[in-house]
């Protein structure tokens, strides 16, 4: 129930930010919640949005920052926390007591529930799980226990189903009896045995027009469906070759457990877009916010950090090799990262083509030679084409024919092993079982330098006597 504040501090509070235009959002919060002004603070909040309402609550102390949350009801609570990433939500929830972080959580959808549960510390969901309703605690461990990137993972447990054999009329009466409607009506009512097994579906309007005495399964329509197993991959194709806004989700038996809505599935791809971005820039371990403790965000950068002062040391020792060749002709310095950062290009695009059919299924980690054998035609065309274009550069800015012969030939040769890298690099580490979007760039990186750097000092050094020329 929300509390509301008495008159003389509401002035005071109103007093206080008005006298200080440019307190910043935080200051408000803390002063609302200091107030008890439940249902200024939702007006606040709403007033601000989310993301502004977010960074102000990490600027508060621990403490401002639960009475903020509690001062809020429940229902409010959880509106603003289910628009956060689930990770900064847990943290949120975390901070609270078992039972407020379980008032919260029990005013959200099964699913955000069960995402919660899983970021939090397992003392922590345990203390939280206890103090739900037994019922509702049974169905958050249920779907916890579904892979995060499946169909039962990304499912709600609300679904609006009815028995076959009930009448249009019963169900009519049921729908109205309801306290509270899952977001699918609307869009489906589904229909099931009476087993629980799905058997078809009913759109809203078409049984609102049918007589009150036919039964369910008169006017049903089949029914697709999805396994509960079923991957992000199979989940995108599926609603890629169909129009539905959902799809019910089903165990092996056919039994109805929960539906999927399009939109879920597409918040997870960006979710999982976005990670394998971080993860190839070096953010390793989870989301990081500036929030958070100092050394926890530089242990997680400088870890990726101190590998690559090893991998670029490893790459510049080919430099070393040469260097009385780059000292004889200082023009080759120009173009040594030129050439190292158009293959390193090359070999990204190859990489991405090769994450993106793995996470859709299309190849297979043991079809190396099949992706090389692609990557190595897309390389010679490109190859050539670049090397013609750098060589015709290097010979009208430097006026030496043999530079841009060495020049040219380094960056279509580069450009192959590159595209050959970035293609089969990314099925090798997933065979071993390792993470592609961690370690994929890194290995490119320092291969394509390495390979660069040699083939312009090698060449350069063979033909040494034409390039001092004049």
């Amino acid at each position: 129930m929300k509390q509301q504040v008495q008159p003389e501090v509401q002035t005071e509070v109103q007093t206080e930010v008005q006298t200080a235009p440019e307190q910043k959002s935080r200051d408000v919060l803390r002063l609302l919640a200091a107030a008890d002004d439940a249902d200024g603070l939702r007006r606040y909040v709403k007033s601000i949005g989310v993301n502004e309402t977010f960074s102000a609550i990490l600027r508060l102390s621990v403490d401002d920052r639960e009475k903020v949350l509690t001062t809020l009801s429940a229902e409010d609570a959880a509106d603003f926390i289910e628009e956060l990433p689930n990770q900064h939500a847990a943290e949120m929830i975390g901070k609270l007591s078992a039972s407020d972080a379980a008032s919260i959580l029990s005013e959200m959808e099964s699913q955000d529930q069960a995402d919660l549960i899983s970021e939090l510390k397992a003392e922590s969901a345990k203390a939280v799980l206890a103090e739900m309703h037994p019922e509702a605690a049974a169905n958050v461990e249920r779907l916890s226990s579904y892979a995060a990137d499946s169909a039962g993972g990304l499912m709600m447990s609300e679904v609006i189903a009815y028995r076959d054999d009930m009448t249009v009329g019963e169900v009519l009466a049921k729908l109205g009896e309801r306290e509270s409607q899952p977001s699918t009506l609307g869009m489906y009512i589904y229909v099931t045995s009476r087993s629980g097994k799905i058997s078809g579906v009913v759109e809203l309007r078409s049984m609102v027009l049918s007589s009150h005495s036919s039964p369910m399964a008169f006017i049903s329509k089949p029914c697709l469906s999805v396994r509960d197993d079923a991957t992000l991959s199979e989940l995108d194709e599926f609603f890629d070759q169909h129009p539905f806004l959902a799809v019910p989700v089903v165990g092996a038996d056919r039994q109805l457990v929960g539906v999927v809505h399009r939109q879920h599935v597409a918040e997870a791809l960006a979710d999982n877009a976005a990670a394998t971005y971080r993860k190839s820039q070096g953010i390793i371990g989870a989301d990081e916010i500036r929030s958070q403790p100092l050394l926890l965000r530089s242990g997680r950068r400088v870890s990726w950090l101190s590998l690559n002062i090893v991998l670029n040391i490893i790459s510049a020792s080919v430099i070393a090799m040469y260097q009385d060749t780059l000292s004889a002709v200082i023009a080759l310095a120009v173009f040594l990262p030129i050439v190292s950062d158009m293959s390193g290009c090359s070999g990204n695009q190859a990489v991405a083509v090769s994450m993106r059919e793995l996470a859709l299924g299309i190849i297979k980690p043991y079809e190396i030679m099949r992706v090389w054998l692609k990557e190595v035609s897309v390389g010679c065309i490109n190859g050539v084409i670049l090397g013609l274009l750098l060589a015709g550069v290097a010979m009208l800015w430097k006026g030496n024919p043999y530079l841009g012969l060495v020049v040219g030939v380094a960056l279509a040769v580069n450009t192959v092993i590159a595209v050959s890298i970035g293609g089969t690099v990314p099925l090798i580490l997933k065979h071993f079982g390792k993470d592609p979007a961690v370690a994929s760039g890194p290995i490119l990186t320092t291969v394509t330098d390495m390979c660069g750097f040699f083939l312009i000092l090698s060449l350069a050094a063979m033909l040494l006597p034409h390039l001092t020329v004049g």
